[in-house]
C-alpha cells in the first residue's frame, strides 16, 4: 500500500496512473501513512512539489514551476516532475515515459496531420513525454499506418456497429469483460437473442442517413452460439443491413473449443471472411491454469478447420505476461503461431482488472517480472515482421504488465478497420447487447457522448426497453 497526500485533487488521476507504473501492484490510498511509501504532492499558485517518503523520511523529491492556466500543459509538466522524483529513487526508466493514457497514437496522428516531420515528432515526444526510442518508433509507425488506412474516411456519413454476445464456454482468470459461462445461461440464449433483435430493430431506424461501415461481433465468444442460433442472428443482421455494402465484418471465434465446421459454414454463407481465433498461449499448462478448457491441439484443429472452410483473413490473439510464463514460453508460442500462418496477430500485455479472478487471488498465480514481459513483447514484434506483418493499431490499459501496450499486427490489406476506428474515436460506434458501450461522436465539437447498456444478461433481457430508451435520448 502507498499513501497519497495532495492539497488539490485536480490532477489526482494523473498522479495515480504514474504511481501505478512505477509501483505495480501496490494499492494507493488517500491520506494514508507510509506503508512502505508515501507520495506527497503540494501545489502552489505557480509551482508543484512531489515528495516520496517512507517512515524514516524523504527518499526523493522534485519540484518545478507549473502554469496552471493551461490544463494540458500543467498536466504534462506535473507528470514530468513526478516522473523524475520516482525514477530517481526506483532507478526505473519507463518505456512510455510519462504517457499513461490509453491512446498514445492519437497524439502522433494529430501531429502528423498538422504537418510535423519525423524530427519534430521525435523532439516533441522526447521533451514532453520522455518517450523511449523504441516506443517512439512503434508509436509513429502505427500512426503512419493508421493515417494511410483512414485516408479519405467519411466520418460524417458512416458509422460502425458492435454486437455483443456475452457467453463463453468458461471464464478466463484474467477476464473482466461482460462474459458469462454458457452452461449457466444455456436456456436463456434465445431470450437474449430476442432482446438483442428488439434493440437491433430500433437501431435500424435511426441511421437511415448513414452507411454502416464496419460490423464487429464480440463478447464473450459469439461462436458459443449454436450453428442455428448463429444463423438466426446473422439472418437478422443481414435483413437490416446490406452486407455487400459493409466494408468489414468481423466475428470473434475466440475460443477454439467453441468452433465447429457447421458454425464456420454458417458464417461463411453470409460472405463473412474475417474471424479471430485466440489461443492466448500455446503452453498447455498455462491454458489449464487460466481456465481455458481447451488443448493446444484444438487450437491447431480450429485454425485448420477455418482455412478449410475458406476463411482468408484470420486473426490470432496472444497475451504476454500470463502467470508463470517466460520469454522462452512466448518464443515457443510464437514459433507455433508462425507455423499456422495467420493473416493478423494481436499481442496483449496482460492487464489485470480489479474484478478479475486473477486479481482477487493473486497469491495463487506467479506474476511475470516486467523485464521478462518486455522481452516477450520484443519477441512478438520480431515474429510479426517474419510473418510479413506491420503494426497498425495500438492501445494501453490500466494495470498493464510492464507498463507496456497492446499491438495489432497485420499483413498488407488484412488490417482490422474497426480496431483502428474504436481507438481513434472519430466515428460513432453504436453497441447493442449486454455490456455494450455506444460512443456517439458529435461533429465539430470534439465531444463524445457515451450510452451504456447494463452488463447483466438477466437485466438486459428484462430491461431491454430501458436500453432502447437510453439510446433514444441521443439518437432521436
Amino acid at each position: 500500500m502507498i499513501g497519497l497526500i495532495l492539497n488539490s485533487s485536480s490532477y489526482e488521476n494523473e498522479i495515480r496512473a504514474l504511481m501505478m507504473a512505477f509501483f505495480p501492484g501496490e494499492k494507493i490510498v488517500l491520506d494514508a501513512a507510509p506503508d512502505p511509501y508515501l507520495v506527497r504532492v503540494i501545489f502552489s499558485p505557480d509551482a508543484v512539489k512531489v515528495t516520496l517518503e517512507d517512515t524514516a523520511g524523504v527518499l526523493s523529491e522534485n519540484e518545478g514551476p507549473c502554469d496552471f492556466s493551461d490544463y494540458k500543459l500543467a498536466k504534462n509538466t506535473l507528470k514530468r516532475i513526478a516522473y523524475d522524483c520516482f525514477s530517481r529513487y526506483t532507478k526505473k526508466v519507463l518505456p512510455w515515459g510519462t504517457l499513461t493514457g490509453i491512446r498514445p497514437t492519437k497524439i502522433a496522428l494529430t501531429l502528423l496531420n498538422e504537418g510535423c516531420d519525423d524530427k519534430a515528432l521525435y523532439d516533441y515526444f522526447k521533451e514532453e513525454y520522455y518517450l523511449s526510442d523504441e516506443k517512439f518508433r512503434l508509436c509513429t509507425q502505427v500512426a503512419k499506418n493508421e493515417r494511410a488506412i483512414l485516408k479519405d474516411m467519411d466520418y460524417d456519413h458512416t458509422y460502425s456497429l458492435y454486437v455483443g454476445i456475452p457467453f463463453c464456454p468458461t471464464i478466463c482468470a484474467y477476464c473482466s469483460f461482460s462474459s458469462f459461462p454458457l452452461k449457466a445461461w444455456k436456456n436463456r440464449v434465445n431470450d437474449y437473442l430476442d432482446a438483442l433483435f428488439k434493440e437491433l430493430d430500433y437501431m435500424s431506424g435511426i441511421s437511415t442517413d448513414k452507411q454502416l461501415l464496419t460490423l464487429y461481433m464480440g463478447g464473450g465468444t459469439p461462436t458459443s452460439l449454436t450453428a442455428g442460433q448463429m444463423d438466426r442472428l446473422l439472418g437478422k443482421l443481414s435483413s437490416i443491413y446490406d452486407f455487400d455494402k459493409i466494408r468489414e465484418i468481423t466475428i470473434e471465434a475466440g475460443r477454439p473449443d467453441s468452433i465447429t465446421m457447421d458454425k464456420l459454414k454458417v458464417i461463411k454463407s453470409y460472405g463473412i471472411d474475417r474471424i479471430s481465433i485466440n489461443p492466448q498461449t500455446m503452453k498447455q499448462e498455462t491454458l489449464d491454469l487460466i481456465g481455458r478448457k481447451h488443448t493446444v491441439e484444438q487450437i491447431r484443429e480450429a485454425f485448420a478447420m477455418a482455412r478449410m472452410a475458406g476463411f482468408g483473413n484470420i486473426n490470432m490473439d496472444l497475451i504476454a505476461g500470463l502467470p508463470g510464463e517466460s520469454a522462452v514460453d512466448m518464443e515457443n508460442t510464437l514459433a507455433q503461431i508462425e507455423s499456422l500462418g495467420p493473416d493478423s496477430m494481436t499481442v496483449h500485455s496482460l492487464a489485470v482488472k480489479r474484478a478479475a479472478y486473477l486479481n482477487q487471488n493473486r497469491d495463487k498465480f506467479a506474476i511475470t517480472p516486467q523485464e521478462e514481459v518486455n522481452r516477450m513483447i520484443g519477441l512478438s514484434f520480431e515474429s510479426a515482421v517474419r510473418m510479413g506483418m506491420a503494426p497498425y493499431y495500438l492501445y494501453r490499459q490500466k494495470n498493464i504488465a510492464g507498463n507496456l501496450e497492446n499491438v495489432g499486427y497485420a499483413k498488407p490489406g488484412r488490417e482490422g478497420l474497426y480496431n483502428i476506428l474504436i481507438m481513434e474515436e472519430k466515428q460513432t460506434i453504436a453497441a447493442v447487447g449486454a455490456g455494450g458501450s455506444t460512443k456517439i461522436v458529435i461533429p465539430g465539437e470534439n465531444r463524445i457522448e457515451r450510452v451504456e447498456n447494463v452488463k447483466s444478461v438477466k437485466d438486459y433481457i428484462e430491461r431491454i426497453d430501458e436500453m432502447i430508451a437510453r439510446k433514444k435520448r441521443f439518437f432521436d
